[in-house]
């Protein structure tokens, strides 16, 4: 009853830049990532107001092997969080610690092993391949579908990267991420503004 948001909030997606020109005249649409280490399972991924740390991952993105961002950018985003299974809401997270222990349960069935979280190298440690995480959030909205409620998007906080200082309690990336799972939430594409000076 409470799973709607009842505002729109903004979200950045980085890319390369001739995706996001494509995008941005609606030659293309945003891609679903659908890998089985998706943080929110299957959807489009949104840093929640966070444009710089969207900057960020495009530029790390690049650095990677077999990247397809050859010159990062940013594209901002309204989105309309529909029916969202927040996992800042209790009632979402009791909903993710069944289906954690369901999930278990039929693997154990099938004589298949619990996905796990794991680095992706060794520099890594976040645990930024979530298989588990991913497996555990695709078996909550089958459950949820099970019942008849279908989710329009994901929405979580996660603590990444180092201690900003010395025994602090907030890390350097820590940030919240969207996965839009009906591209119908997604109300305006826009390009971001840089803060001007006025008198």
């Amino acid at each position: 009853m409470y799973s709607t948001k009842p505002s729109f909030v903004f979200g950045f997606h980085g890319l390369d830049s001739d995706v996001a020109y494509d995008i941005l005249t609606q030659r293309k649409e945003f891609k679903h990532s659908n890998n089985s280490h998706d943080w929110l399972a299957n959807g489009i991924y949104f840093w929640e107001n966070n444009l710089e740390r969207a900057r960020q991952y495009a530029q790390e993105d690049m650095k990677r092997k077999n990247s397809k961002i050859k010159k990062p950018f940013v594209l901002g985003a309204i989105i309309d969080l529909g029916n969202c299974l927040d996992l800042l809401n209790q009632k979402n997270l009791d909903l993710l610690k069944v289906a954690y222990e369901e999930l278990k349960k039929d693997l154990e069935l099938q004589n298949l092993p619990l996905p796990t979280n794991s680095p992706f190298g060794s520099l890594d440690f976040d645990f930024k391949k979530r298989e588990l995480d991913c497996a555990v959030i695709r078996y909550a909205h089958k459950l949820a579908n099970d019942q008849g409620i279908y989710f329009d998007s994901v929405r979580a906080a996660f603590i990444e990267g180092g201690e900003i200082y010395e025994n602090a309690g907030f890390n350097i990336q820590n940030h919240i991420q969207i996965a839009i799972i009906n591209p119908n939430c997604i109300k305006g594409i826009f390009l971001p503004r840089e803060k001007v000076t006025f008198p």
